[in-house]
């Protein structure tokens, strides 16, 4: 029986932004295959003749960006300029990953010891299946497509349903670049069909970014099978303005940290603790900048915030600020879902102040423009509160003594801890969580391990 298609409006019009019919259950085995046998072919190539591959696809989705861009801003309703950012970014992350594939990859040599030789090969595992977001489309899905073609693995994306039209970019540019038949390939499934592919013996690794219960449910997927799923969780991420910090440059990076992407971003800053010294100064130069932003048509240059992207999520966040102001927090602007002349779903951009430690803005990830500030007394009071969450992603320090920013880094509970930064990645750092927020790494040098399976060499030479 062939499934309804999948429709997705655009956030602001609410028109038809994308429509896809799924994959069909009996073209599952195929896809699979596909993917098997396009494992063992680049698993034939050189580590040079992957970087090749990987650098051939990526400028083939530069010379697209314009219509990916406008692809991401009408089924997710990010400003235009900053989808086009994430054309950008998602070519450095590949670019970067390329750059560092030969090292990362290349045998471990042991020490000589006499009469043997030992080395550690890193051997590609066969078929990665990628389950990334809709509020980075590009970025979540090529944090596995990249290690894991340069490791040798094919790759299955299967792309949220708020951005199902996603996948086939990286799939057609891989078949232009000349990959392998069946080296990426780009599907769409409901959760049941999802569920049934995580639990195929021929899927050898999985890496979900999403929210904490989509976490659990992969999980779940899997219990019957002793399969590795690289979890990339959300984040209720803090920082702390402590008294010695450039304030202007903090509270400037600190809204903009928080707002970027219309607050939908899972390192966005999500509570902000201030030393009470700095915490007039603080509120009184965030609002201004917190008005500023300009909501209206994605695609036009004038917007700064686009709209909310999922249709529930404006009065969730509504239900955020009104739990904090019933626990005692002062609204300082916003709070409100809204419309442009009558279109779109946005959400004010919000500022509260003297939000309480039990509101659920300071516990929970709330995905959206709000920016709640309490004051602090003490750097282990402020440490005591950004560990008093079961979310930990990233945290940032602001701070322009060094020590201080080491010394609470080494407490701090986050797999990347800021000084003077916030909402950034490096992809020559290791992107983790801990607690709730996820496991496993991608990025970096260690972002190949997940994507092989060390195979150790152990020689006798002679007798």
């Amino acid at each position: 029986m062939s499934q309804s298609p999948h429709t997705v409006d655009n956030p602001f019009t609410g028109d038809v932004a994308a429509s896809v019919e799924p994959t069909p259950p009996e073209a599952l085995d195929a896809v699979l295959e596909r993917a098997r046998a396009a494992s063992r072919a680049l698993r034939a190539l050189s580590v040079e003749d992957r970087v090749k591959l990987v650098l051939r696809a990526c400028e083939a989705m530069e010379k697209d960006t314009e219509s990916i861009a406008r692809d991401i801003t009408r089924q997710m309703g990010k400003p235009l300029s900053q989808a086009r950012g994430e054309v950008a970014g998602m070519a450095g992350r590949l670019r970067h990953m390329a750059a560092i594939a030969a090292e990362s990859l290349a045998d471990i040599i042991l020490p000589p010891k006499d009469g043997f030789e030992r080395r550690i090969a890193k051997e590609p595992l066969g078929v990665v299946l990628d389950l990334p977001a809709w509020n980075y489309p590009l970025l979540t899905a090529v944090n596995a497509i990249a290690p894991a073609v340069l490791a040798g693995n094919a790759v299955i994306v299967k792309h949220s349903p708020r951005t199902p039209l996603c996948g086939g970019h990286f799939a057609r540019a891989f078949a232009e670049a000349g990959a392998p038949d069946g080296a990426v390939q780009a599907l769409f499934l409901d959760y049941p069909r999802t569920e049934q592919l995580v639990g195929d013996a021929r899927v050898d690794h999985v890496l979900f970014t999403g929210s904490v219960l989509g976490g659990h449910k992969m999980q779940a997927a899997a219990r019957e099978r002793f399969l590795h799923i690289g979890l990339e969780l959300g984040g209720n991420d803090p920082a702390y303005v402590a008294p010695d910090c450039d304030l202007d440059k903090a509270v400037e990076n600190i809204v903009d940290g928080a707002m970027y992407n219309a607050g939908q971003s899972c390192c966005a800053v999500e509570r902000v603790y201030v030393h009470r010294s700095l915490y007039e100064r603080f509120i009184a130069a965030a609002e201004p900048l917190v008005r500023a932003y300009v909501l209206g048509d994605p695609e036009s240059d004038k917007t700064t915030m686009g709209p909310i992207a999922q249709p529930w999520h404006p009065a969730e966040l509504e239900a955020f600020v009104q739990d904090a102001t019933g626990l005692g927090a002062r609204l300082v602007t916003g709070g409100r879902p809204t419309q442009v002349d009558g279109r779109g779903r946005f959400f004010e951009p919000t500022l509260l102040r003297d939000v309480s430690p039990q509101a659920r803005l300071m516990r929970e990830e709330s995905f959206g423009p709000l920016l709640p500030v309490a004051p602090v007394d003490s750097d282990e009071e402020a440490l005591a509160l950004m560990n008093a969450s079961r979310l930990g992603l990233t945290a940032s320090v602001w701070t322009s003594d060094r020590e201080r920013a080491d010394r609470l880094a080494r407490e701090l509970e986050a797999g990347t801890i800021y000084m003077n930064r916030c909402d950034a990645l490096d992809p020559a750092l290791p992107w983790s969580g801990v607690k709730d927020s996820g496991r496993g790494v991608t990025l970096s040098a260690l972002g190949f391990d997940a994507l092989t399976r060390p195979k150790a060499r152990h020689y006798r030479l002679r007798f």
